[in-house]
């Protein structure tokens, strides 16, 4: 028998605008809400990153950071 899907945890998330608009093409072409497709990229996380590739964008987002917070 299939787990039920239960959305068990809500809290506030501040995003940039393009990170929201990104997270709701996601979702709407995945057929999700906003909450399903963020609970699927957090419990897949380690299979649909490449860890090379997130080290350096984190980087690259860290020393961009303060000027975006202005």
């Amino acid at each position: 028998m299939p787990k039920r899907f239960r959305l068990t945890r809500r809290f506030n998330a501040a995003m940039t605008e393009d990170g929201y608009r990104r997270l709701r093409r996601f979702a709407e072409a995945a057929g999700l809400d906003e909450g399903e497709a963020l609970s699927f990229v957090f419990e897949h996380f380690d299979s649909i990153t490449d860890n090379e590739a997130l080290t350096h964008r984190l980087r690259l987002f860290n020393s961009d950071l303060d000027a975006r917070k202005r």
